[in-house]
């Protein structure tokens, strides 16, 4: 793995390296020209820029390679690659894609988006026929430790955004369900748009955006099929508002006491649900006095969201060893299937060595002659012969396997047994 991420690199040069669209599919093709023998996912987000490349020993470009791909690419400085990226190799590489994986490198910690935006990577990469039985393998496997991550622990059960905590845990303690009530959002930037995605998630069909850019509001209104109100339409639709939700950027409150005194009528004394998540308020204080009215402040919800935190920080070494128990479950997977191709053709050698003594025994001692028991011995002792000569090597060799071939068990199993190429 060669990369950076929001932990070791600025904005600045992970938007010069990222890849979207044509250049993300322009990238994988030349990088097969490149290095035909290899396998490789691009993983590329706001906060990170991997790339997991793989291949049979002897076929993976190195990290110089890789550095200066990325920058024939990008157009961007060899130097400048090696300085700003991370390199990874086998277990660490594959604990660092375990550990993007199951959200526990992410800057918000248990976040869902990375295991859906890993799967797209994977999946273009397989599209393009980047991908191969190592990164099937890998990231498959990638997936699984994630599931784990989020089935036996509750790291991302916990929901540690202003708005997801809005949503998620104040909205169901006064309605049971948003489907049949009309939500009012106040506001268009970065906060009311995270809103809006809780708020269908959670779902909600009466939506209602209101914006002093009423272009804006249009715009917000298409991606998450809502309705766009204009501005001085504000008590209006406080007056038919189940939930209001303030996310503007306003100096002063858009709706105080006076204003919502004038609504007391045409509202009915029905419950109104106020979630002000704005900085500085959007409702003045006082307006939660009012009968009916629910007011929760941004103080309110940031106290839950620290909790959640903690609780979330609480999950984490158990997270953290799930994770290291899938790496480690992986590796060993992948290191039994490197020597598999040895022991079946040290085992093959030694049956074609038996075949051949045994038709020359057979031959010297006239046993064409002899009965079918007697033949079926002789052959049994050879077999055991075999096995027990066998036994101890291949045990070391899967002793050795299970332990990283330190050892180099395999390569001289290779050589002593002038085993040739085809275990490659």
């Amino acid at each position: 793995m060669l990369g950076c991420s929001h932990h070791d690199a600025a904005v600045e040069f992970r938007e010069r390296v990222s890849f979207s669209g044509e250049s993300l599919g322009h990238a994988l093709e030349a990088f097969r020209d490149q290095f035909p023998r290899s396998e490789l996912v691009l993983l590329s987000t706001c906060n990170r820029v991997e790339l997991y490349a793989a291949a049979s020993e002897g076929n993976l470009p190195d990290t110089d390679h890789l550095a200066d791909f990325v920058a024939k690419q990008q157009g961007v400085a060899s130097e400048e690659v090696r300085r700003q990226m991370t390199d990874r190799v086998d277990a660490d590489a594959v604990l660092h894609l375990f550990t993007v994986a199951a959200s526990l490198d992410s800057m918000v910690v248990g976040e869902p988006q990375i295991l859906n935006q890993v799967k797209q990577a994977y999946d273009f990469a397989c599209s393009r026929d980047s991908a191969g039985p190592l990164t099937h393998s890998v990231f498959q496997s990638a997936n699984r430790a994630a599931k784990r991550v989020h089935q036996e622990t509750a790291l991302a059960k916990r929901r540690v955004s202003i708005p997801s905590v809005a949503v998620g845990e104040v909205v169901p303690e006064v309605f049971d369900d948003l489907r049949k009530k009309t939500i009012v959002v106040c506001g268009a930037g970065e906060m009311g748009t995270e809103t809006l995605r809780y708020l269908r998630d959670a779902g909600a069909r009466d939506i209602r955006i209101l914006n002093r850019s009423y272009d804006r509001a249009v715009a917000l209104a298409e991606e998450f099929d809502a309705r766009a109100e204009r501005w001085d339409e504000l008590l209006t639709q406080v007056a038919q508002a189940d939930v209001l939700i303030g996310t503007t950027s306003s100096e002063q409150p858009i709706l105080d006491s006076l204003s919502f005194s004038s609504l007391s009528g045409k509202r009915q004394g029905d419950v109104l649900l106020i979630l002000d998540l704005a900085v500085p308020r959007d409702i003045d204080p006082s307006v939660g006095d009012f009968d009916g009215v629910y007011l929760y402040s941004v103080d309110d919800l940031q106290a839950a969201c620290q909790r959640n935190q903690e609780e979330r920080r609480k999950e984490w070494p158990k997270a953290r060893a799930i994770v290291e128990e899938e790496t480690e479950r992986f590796m060993q997977s992948i290191r039994h299937r490197a020597t598999g191709p040895v022991i079946a053709r040290l085992r093959k050698q030694a049956q074609e060595i038996k075949h051949l003594e045994l038709e020359r025994l057979t031959a010297k001692l006239q046993l064409e002659t002899a009965d079918a028991t007697t033949q079926k011995e002789i052959e049994k002792s050879f077999d055991r012969l075999i096995n027990k000569l066998l036994h101890p090597p291949l045990a070391s060799l899967r002793d050795d396997a299970a332990a990283g071939h330190r050892r180099g068990l395999a390569d001289a199993l290779r050589h002593l047994f002038n085993l040739g190429d085809e275990t490659n």
